[in-house]
């Protein structure tokens, strides 16, 4: 008989298309897949281990699976991903619970790590990061309609307060064909939108190639048959050149949405932070942004609290958020991580300060895209279908201007037949409630 196995997956898209990798890997040995993996014999926790919060709901899982298997509703608990990465011994002393602990280099080794907790065995694995699976079959954890598409891993960037880089290793980039083969087989099998992925998307290349190409990428994944949406997540400002700009300005496919996370806007902080730039800077290469790329949505990330963040340099970054008016926006307060070099910083700023400055941040946003959302009254809008909310009593899906997972929805009313998930509907807009479209489709 078949055992089954179950995946926790937890953290960012690029953890989930590593968890996509395993499972179909056991799927092909044949195992059976869990979509619960409290339901499975085998469960994997693929961990996050990137700021505190992730951390502790990465331990929670493993401490909820673990009393699942005290009560004998689970056979095995295998942990990998970041947090496992990251903490190899304090995983493996701390959870003792744990069958296995393996780093990401393991991944491409799950079948047997699996089979050998069947077997009854303990496992403890940490190969190089750079045997981590970049590409492979994968059993999609999101709607056929919308996958990612990782195209590197790693990180060179070396930013104070990130852990990523001797978490996940050096920047490797993987090869255009590879990538061109895995959106061909993706958008074969019912994929329409393909949000691109990596640590830094904008660097794309120039580790193969000896220059940026993440506009040549684009341009060869536009020919695909099928695809009809390509969103750019995880762009850095220093790649945001005028080749990338005009391609998705000319890139009928390419919607124009970019997540450019820029963490603040004091040039003081961002010396800190190993960034570097300056307010002036940014809102310079924003205006150019959006003179070029017509309709452009953007999409940031900051970060609030930092060590030694004065209260002046606060009010900047506030005044900044006003000024460009972000269509999308999330502020974090500042996680002070261990073996980083902004933890080791003087002025460290206690938890609640930050998180009122991350809260104060979120406020200034969300009354900016209500505004903006109340100024989309009468538009029309294409939007890919993704439900129906059977407590709103609508459909719901995405416009171009919304990521998965991480932005908003378009709740709509259908006068005509049935919309139908994973296809398009054309939706005017009638209103906006909490920063969300409301409309009904036309034609």
């Amino acid at each position: 008989m078949a055992h089954s196995v179950g995946l926790v997956n937890l953290g960012c898209a690029k953890n989930q298309v590593d968890g996509e990798i395993m499972l179909a890997a056991l799927k092909k040995a044949g195992y059976i897949i869990k979509d619960d993996a409290a339901l499975a014999d085998v469960a994997i926790v693929n961990t996050c281990g990137f700021i505190n919060a992730a951390k502790q709901e990465s331990i929670d899982e493993i401490l909820e699976l673990a009393r699942l298997k005290s009560e004998g509703r689970i056979s095995a608990i295998i942990v990998t991903g970041c947090l496992a990465e990251r903490y190899r011994e304090q995983v493996q002393k701390e959870i003792p619970e744990a069958d296995a602990v393996v780093g990401i280099g393991a991944d491409g080794d799950i079948v047997s790590v699996v089979q050998k907790v069947i077997e009854g065995k303990k496992l403890q694995s940490f190969p190089e990061k750079t045997h981590l699976p970049m590409c492979g079959g994968r059993m999609l954890l999101t709607p056929s309609w919308s996958a990612y598409l990782k195209i590197a891993e790693g990180c060179d960037n070396r930013c104070a307060y990130c852990a990523i880089p001797f978490i996940r290793g050096k920047y490797r980039s993987r090869p255009m064909e590879s990538i061109e083969r895995e959106a061909r087989t993706l958008a074969e099998n019912g994929a329409k939108e393909l949000v691109i992925i990596a640590q830094d998307t904008s660097k794309y290349g120039i580790d193969l190639y000896g220059r940026l190409m993440l506009p040549e990428l684009l341009r060869r994944l536009c020919r695909i048959d099928g695809i009809e949406w390509i969103r750019i997540l995880y762009g850095y400002p220093d790649g945001m050149t005028d080749e990338l700009l005009r391609t998705i300005a000319q890139e009928e496919k390419v919607v124009p949405y970019i997540d450019l996370p820029l963490q603040h806007c004091n040039s003081e902080i961002l010396h800190s932070m190993r960034r570097g730039g300056s307010r002036e800077q940014l809102t310079g290469l924003i205006a150019k942004m959006r003179s070029m790329v017509p309709g452009l949505v953007l999409r940031t990330t900051l970060i609030a609290g930092y060590p030694g963040e004065t209260e002046g340099q606060f009010d900047e970054l506030c005044s900044f958020v006003r000024e460009i008016r972000f269509e999308r926006l999330g502020c974090f307060a500042y996680s002070q991580e261990e073996g980083t070099a902004a933890a080791e910083l003087p002025d460290q700023i206690d938890k609640e300060e930050k998180q009122r400055r991350a809260e104060f941040v979120m406020e200034i946003q969300m009354n900016i895209m209500q505004e903006n959302g109340e100024k989309m009254a009468g538009r029309k809008l294409r939007v890919l279908t993704e439900g129906f909310d059977r407590y709103a009593g609508c459909w719901f899906g995405r416009s171009y201007m919304d990521s998965p997972d991480v932005d908003g929805k378009i709740y709509f009313h259908s006068s005509g037949k049935n919309p139908v998930p994973g296809q398009f509907e054309t939706v005017k807009i009638t209103g906006c409630v909490d920063g969300d479209l409301t409309g009904e489709t036309v034609g």
